[in-house]
């Protein structure tokens, strides 16, 4: 079950819940939602919470391979006024702040996210994990080795689960300690992983486990899906569900999705499927 506490405010599920990603990044990997307007991104939140997202997700820094860096101050920029604008017309929301960087972190839950997800787990800037566990929020630690930019070179492992599992058994620890108190692991697909990488990641999911705490599995039209298919990002919805299906009989309790509809039907079938 999945139960977090939110500045005070619960977040409980007894199934598997769906995050839907809004990106506010005009160089995303998926073209959609792309440079709108912010009345715009409140009108994408809207559907994807009317389709069943538990949880929006926003980001204001592209971390696709090879991105480029944007400053502190352009990324408060972007997801700011959205965040606001969407606790102001939704207030009972779930919001969650992309970010790895501290001060946008606390910006935007002032501003009212309700969690913070950390691609590099507080690799990228040492007060993270500090901020985060006085803000009083969850805490979405990502396994990745470097940075964005430099993440595919780093793509070597003797056993990539084992590694992941070593990496999670410190962070969990060094967030304890940091007084965060929900955590939520993202074993971080395509995140310094090659494609064999990925699908070994995903068939021994079930691993993580052992830790007890909830699992997120972000593969949403990734290029694990779409090199392999032969087609692109915009061609991976079929794929997606596939792998969301896997990631969900492997014990992943959040989908971080593009497409909410789908993810949700897939979690209602998984679901039907798990208790029939």
């Amino acid at each position: 079950m999945l139960n977090l506490n939110c500045k005070g405010r619960l977040l409980v599920s007894a199934q598997p819940v769906v995050m839907g990603i809004l990106n506010i990044t005009p160089d995303s990997f998926y073209t959609k939602g792309r440079e709108n307007s912010v009345a715009e991104h409140v009108d994408n939140a809207d559907k994807m919470m009317e389709a069943g997202a538990a949880i929006i997700d926003i980001g204001g820094l592209s971390t696709r391979p090879g991105a480029i860096e944007i400053s502190e101050t352009e990324e408060s920029d972007r997801v700011l006024p959205v965040i606001e604008s969407i606790k102001k017309s939704f207030p009972g929301c779930f919001l969650s702040i992309d970010t790895y960087r501290s001060m946008v972190a606390a910006e935007a839950v002032q501003a009212g996210a309700d969690i913070v997800n950390d691609i590099s787990a507080g690799n990228l800037d040492g007060q993270m994990l500090s901020t985060v566990g006085s803000l009083n929020v969850p805490y979405i630690a990502m396994h990745m080795k470097g940075t964005p930019r430099t993440m595919q070179q780093n793509a070597n492992y003797d056993n990539v689960t084992f590694e992941v599992l070593e990496y999670f058994i410190e962070k969990i620890k060094a967030c304890k300690e940091a007084g965060i108190k929900d955590i939520i692991l993202d074993p971080g697909f395509g995140f310094a992983k090659t494609s064999e990488h990925n699908f070994r990641l995903l068939k021994e999911l079930h691993t993580l486990k052992i830790l007890e705490l909830p699992v997120l599995a972000g593969v949403s039209r990734k290029s694990m899906i779409y090199k392999l298919l032969k087609t692109n990002a915009e061609n991976a919805l079929n794929g997606t569900t596939a792998l969301h299906m896997l990631a969900l009989q492997q014990g992943a309790e959040i989908l971080r999705v593009h497409d909410v509809k789908e993810a949700m039907e897939c979690i209602r079938l998984f679901t039907y499927y798990k208790e029939v």
